[in-house]
Order: C-alpha cells, then structure tokens, then sequence
C-alpha cells in the first residue's frame, strides 16, 4: 500500500513540475478575447498614437500656414504626411489636435454629467418627498425637449466655443444617471444594513457614500463606456454646424464641413477627418459591448 501511495505522489509530482493536469482532472479555461473586445483595441490603439505619438513629430504644427503646398494631396511628402488642407496646413497635425481636444471636452462633459446624475439621484432615491418630486420633474422636463435642438438653442444663446460646448454637454446628458442611480437607492433604503446604520445615528449623507454609491459605481461605468460616443457624436455634430469649436482651432465636425467644398477635388480633406471620427466611434462603442456584457454575465451570477 505504502509503494502505490509513494508512486502516486510521484506521478502527481511530474505532472506539477511539468505543468499538466493529471488525466481526468479539468482543465482551467483559457481567457481568450472576444472579437468585439479584440477590434475596440485596435481601434482606439490608432485614436491613442494619433493623440499621443503625433505632436512629437517634427513636422508637427496644425496653425502654421503655406499657400504654396495648399491641398497637397496624402503621401505626396515626408513634410505633411497626410496632404494639406486648402491653406497649406498639415493635415495629419490638425487632426491629430482636434481629437485630442474632442476627447477633453468630452471626457469633462462626461464627468459632469455623472457627478450631477448620481448626487441628485441618489438623493431623491434616498430622501424621498419633495425632494424625489422637484428632482425627477426636472428631469422629465429635459426629456421632453429634442435634446440637439435644445444644445443647438442653448449654444447659440450663448455663444459657440469650446467651453460653452463642455458646459452645456455636461448639464444635459445627466437624467439617464439620476433615474439608474434613484432606482438603486430605493431597492437598498430599506435593506437591513442600511437601516441599521441609521438606527445607530448615521447621517443620510454617511449612508449614500459608504452604501448606496459603491453599488451604483458598476452599473455607471457601463453607462458611461455607450454615452462616451453619444458625446463624441453630439459634438462632432455641433461643430459641423458651425456651434462648436470656432476657427483657427480644428475641429473634427469643423473639418469635415469645411472639406465638403473640396470633395470633388480634394476628397482627403472630408475623408480623413470622417475616417478619425469613425476609428474614434467605433472603438469606444465596441469597448461599451464588453462592459455590458459582463456587467450581464455578473447580474446573472449573483441572481443564481
């Protein structure tokens, strides 16, 4: 009995050290990337070294201006890479700084929408009464207007520029985030946890930080990876009507209505801006596929 035991600890041994598993044992799962996860990396690798690597070229300058290489068409010269547009301006540079500055302005507007969505809803959800009503009203009046028509009065009000654009699209794209946020803060008011923290003289505000907030974290972050594009997109499309960025500064939207001239005979000054706008889009929207399915995946293993 001795010797079986000793040649099968032997055998287990060898299997460790050869990194096998024994016959008959199951085998771990490799990881392996979806393909919707595997196209989101390329494309927002390319968005990454079009932001990232291209300003730190030498031939890098999206202002400078030489009439005399107007619409050079791409791949023509080492000096403008991608061609120039109708004032000699390298196009790869003007691209390059006008997604670059669509991400910022996106990005700001995004956190602005979650900051505003998440406090009053978590706070209606939680509070209740008066509260619950003024909130979620207002919410229902902003959803009752066209939301581009109401960006497209409200810029022109204003005026149209970059920091007016961020404003605006941060206080308009909040209504989604109060409406997930309340509906999680009064499933979970009156779990035991909750009440017992209140019982032993926790504030409102203790209690919606350390135990409502944490459990609306996931279900935001989905939210955010789809709304990223929506806010490209709306962006992209107040630009090309002339209510975004203002010139001299590019602008993807701005680029490609001003390319529109030129279509017949310079196509790349509409093309590449388009090509960017859609490299930029589909990344992210292929990116917010994986994150709602694992979100699924994970709501379907905690139900079981």
């Amino acid at each position: 009995m001795n010797v079986l035991v000793t040649r099968t600890e032997r055998k287990l041994a060898q299997w460790r050290s050869a990194g096998s598993a024994p016959p008959g044992a199951a085998r771990p799962r490799r990881s392996r990337l979806r393909p919707a996860t595997s196209v989101a990396i390329v494309l927002l690798f390319l968005v990454a070294v079009l932001v990232i690597v291209v300003p730190f070229l030498p031939s890098y300058n999206p202002y400078a201006i030489n009439l005399s290489v107007a619409l050079e068409p791409p791949f023509r010269s080492t000096a403008h890479l991608l061609g120039t547009d109708e004032l000699g301006r390298d196009l790869l540079s003007r691209v390059s700084l006008a997604t670059r500055i669509s991400l910022l302005i996106v990005t700001f507007a995004l956190m602005l929408n979650v900051l505003i969505g998440v406090s009053v809803g978590l706070t209606a959800g939680y509070y209740r009464g008066k509260a619950d009503t003024v909130i979620m009203g207002s919410a229902d009046l902003v959803l009752s207007f066209p939301i581009l028509i109401l960006l497209v009065t409200i810029v022109a009000v204003l005026g149209p520029s970059a920091q007016t654009i961020a404003v605006v699209l941060g206080c308009v794209f909040w209504v989604s985030y109060a409406r997930v946020s309340r509906a999680t803060a009064l499933s979970l008011r009156s779990r035991e946890y909750v009440i017992s923290a209140v019982t032993q003289g926790a504030s409102g505000w203790w209690v919606i930080r350390k135990h409502l907030l944490p459990q609306v974290v996931p279900q935001i972050a989905i939210m955010t990876s789809f709304d990223l594009g929506v806010l490209i997109t709306v962006e992209a499309s107040l630009s090309y009507l002339g209510l975004g960025i203002q010139p001299p500064t590019p602008s993807l939207g701005g680029m490609i209505s001003d390319g529109q001239n030129y279509l017949q005979t310079s196509p790349w000054l509409c093309v590449l801006p388009s090509l960017v706008l859609l490299l930029l889009i589909g990344g992210v929207q292929f990116m917010s596929q994986r994150f709602t399915s694992e979100g699924q995946q994970s709501r379907g293993m905690t139900a079981t």
